[in-house]
């Protein structure tokens, strides 16, 4: 099972200039669609008197949760361009974004999807790629006579408790490694004293 996907480290951003006009890149690693909202709403604030801020976004794992917008370039000429760099350099939970600074000669549309596909490159190449894994968190209830138990289970799979509740019935939220979420859930099923409950 593929259970790694690639991302960006940290915020990044890069410049690419056609003809006078000016395109900065920016890249983010993202979390939720509110996100991009927020980096959307910030670069529109720091790039007030820019015409256009075109950007593209991927979430999840199988390359269906995308958007893309020209942001009022002509059609296709500006996200999905941007939206291209993503898909080819294989990331995921990432957003970029390209701001535009019109430099008084028109670029015509072939010359768009080039300056935005560059834009979204250039921060790119300023960035750093890193490899992460996919987990799956997982709550395990049980009654607290059963602690050995549980806790000698975590410590065998080499897992660490995210968050704990520890009175009379007990819970607690793991996040395992995709790949080993199954054998790990069938584990603790077998134990008969613990009950596993798939948050995300």
């Amino acid at each position: 099972m593929e259970d790694t996907f690639q991302t960006l480290s940290a915020p990044c951003e890069g410049l690419f200039k056609a003809k006078g006009s000016k395109h900065f890149g920016y890249g983010f690693p993202i979390q939720d669609e509110g996100q991009v909202k927020k980096h959307l709403d910030d670069l529109r604030k720091r790039h007030h008197s820019a015409r256009h801020v075109a950007y593209a976004w991927m979430l999840g794992f199988d390359g269906t949760h995308f958007r893309s917008s020209d942001d009022g370039e002509p059609s296709n000429s500006a996200g999905p361009p941007i939206l291209g760099v993503i898909r080819s350099n294989e990331l995921t939970h990432v957003m970029f974004a390209v701001v535009r600074y019109f430099g008084g000669v028109k670029l015509g549309v072939g010359g768009l999807i080039e300056a935005y596909r560059e834009g979204a490159a250039e921060a790119l190449a300023q960035g750093q790629v890193v490899t992460r894994i996919r987990r799956k968190k997982l709550r395990i209830t049980f009654a607290y006579e059963h602690m050995g138990v549980v806790m000698g289970l975590l410590k065998r799979w080499g897992l660490e408790p995210a968050q704990t509740d520890f009175q009379m019935n007990c819970a607690l939220d793991v996040d395992v490694r995709l790949s080993e979420s199954e054998g790990f859930h069938l584990a603790m099923e077998q134990t008969r004293v613990a009950k596993v409950q798939v948050l995300s």
